[in-house]
């Protein structure tokens, strides 16, 4: 792994460990509840966007674990 990659990953988790990024999260929870109710969609445009909007939150959502795969892939690659 490069130094810059090991460093981007550092970063990373530096961020995720942050009160703040706890408190993301759990605003995150709450606009994807809000957001999975397709009551109040009038419209197949709607429903897309919502779906958009859920994409985006459930990335946020796993970022972190996606991070942790991806970083230990990575040092897993280097040990070879």
């Amino acid at each position: 792994m490069t130094p810059e990659l090991q460093k981007y990953y550092e970063d990373r988790f530096s961020m995720m460990a942050t009160e703040g990024w706890t408190d993301l999260m759990v605003d995150v929870d709450g606009m994807a509840a809000a957001l999975n109710n397709i009551s109040a969609v009038d419209s197949e445009k709607q429903l897309q966007f919502k779906k958009g909007e859920l994409s985006i939150l459930t990335w946020l959502k796993t970022l972190r674990e996606a991070s942790s795969r991806s970083y230990e892939d990575l040092q897993g690659e280097t040990n070879i």
